[in-house]
């Protein structure tokens, strides 16, 4: 059996193929998915999404959003999604570097733009990550 995977964020749909397994990172651990899984709906968290498609793995970088699984289906509506080949290290370090920037003043930022602030810094370092691995 196999399970159906689509990762979409709001600009596009970023991946969509049958597959055999996926690793997702969630707010409460990674989740470890097979074929026949049990119904769930978790939270995402920036990180490494593995992907597993006839014995060659995957990997994107999400940030944020949610994973809802029903039956074979895994769905992934997630703030910030990308494969390791599309990765600009050169943009990527320019957005982080522009967040810590606006970080400095933390004072002056209402809540939520500091967490919104801090996803990107999180976001950006998973995929510094992947790409500094090669993976």
């Amino acid at each position: 059996m196999a399970l159906t995977l689509e990762i979409v964020t709001p600009q596009a749909r970023v991946y969509s193929d049958t597959i055999d397994t996926v690793v997702i990172p969630t707010t409460a651990g990674e989740i470890g998915v097979l074929a026949g899984h049990v119904s769930l709906v978790s939270q995402i968290a920036e990180g490494e999404l593995r992907v597993t498609k006839d014995g060659k793995p995957l990997v994107l970088a999400v940030g944020g959003g949610f994973v809802q699984i029903d039956n074979d289906k895994v769905s992934v509506l997630a703030e910030q999604a990308i494969t390791i080949d599309k990765i600009d290290v050169t943009a990527v370090e320019a957005a982080l570097k522009r967040a810590q920037e606006q970080l400095k003043d933390a004072a002056a930022l209402d809540p939520a733009e500091q967490e919104h602030l801090h996803s990107l810094v999180r976001f950006a370092g998973v995929q510094l990550n992947l790409k500094s691995r090669g993976r």
